[in-house]
């Protein structure tokens, strides 16, 4: 009889356990710093590769999963990003967050965002504008590239050298403006720049006219899990001038980090 328990208590805890993968696959998606094959999702699910492909052809066609082109793998998709913003605008963080940006903007003058990245891409997680009428647009939820971006760039620098690698050995390097970094070579060069002054920098190489400055929000650990930048059209402030601006977003991104990640009780 308690054999027979056992297994009924064994059954249920696989079937929780399958119930359960969906959720598994997007935590593994939204921690990697680059998209996922459907091998590397098995091998970290300990599952056999055609009971996961059944269930990313389903998370694909209802949104949840993005199958990158040219076998480079799974991403998040925009549903899942939309269920993940209507969860943090539906809470207290998103208006500690907005209280953050708001008033940092109130300080700097110029439009200020939280960003995340994304496999491979920059998340625009939240954003308050400034008030001059020339800025530029971008919604919370939006993706934008990690190699022309201020945020990209700070991410992929902030990678340990065998990390930045990897991921850059599967990143595609559109050129989005006439200063856009496409060749790997000065790419890795920028970074490894970067990386030595901790930000990120984006000189009119995502947008033509437009510039940016980002610093790092990081864990208790030290570990980048977001990132503040600041916007600013080249018309109105100097790159220098912007950078200037760097110990106030410095310190924005430890209130940030309070808001993001408070201390356990």
């Amino acid at each position: 009889m308690f054999d027979d328990v056992e297994d009924v208590a064994h059954t249920g805890a696989n079937e929780d356990i399958r119930r359960l993968r969906p959720l598994t696959v997007l935590e593994l998606l939204t921690e990697s710093p680059q998209p996922l094959t459907l091998a590397q999702l098995a091998a970290l699910m300990q599952v056999p590769k055609s009971t996961l492909m059944r269930l990313l052809h389903s998370m694909e066609a209802q949104g949840y999963v993005l199958h990158m082109p040219a076998e480079r793998g799974y991403v998040t998709g925009t549903r899942a990003v939309a269920l993940s913003l209507k969860t943090l605008r539906g809470s207290n963080m998103r208006r500690e967050c907005r209280a953050v940006l708001r008033a940092l903007v109130r300080r700097l003058g110029e439009t200020c965002n939280l960003t995340v990245p994304d496999a491979g891409r920059v998340l625009y997680v939240e954003r308050v504008d400034t008030a001059e009428p020339l800025r530029m647009h971008v919604q919370p939820g939006t993706w934008v590239p990690m190699h022309c971006t201020a945020s990209g760039k700070l991410f992929l620098s902030s990678m340990s050298l065998l990390e930045r690698q990897a991921v850059l050995a599967n990143l595609p390097l559109p050129r989005s403006s006439p200063r856009t970094l496409v060749e790997r070579a000065a790419l890795e060069a920028e970074l490894d720049r970067l990386a030595k002054l901790g930000i990120g920098i984006d000189n009119e190489e995502f947008v033509r006219g437009m510039i940016a400055v980002a610093v790092p929000v990081r864990d208790r650990e030290g570990k980048l899990v977001a990132a503040i930048a600041c916007h600013a059209p080249s018309a109105r402030l100097s790159l220098d001038e912007l950078m200037g601006n760097v110990p106030q977003l410095r310190a924005a991104a430890e209130r940030m980090r309070e808001v993001l990640l408070p201390p356990r009780g």
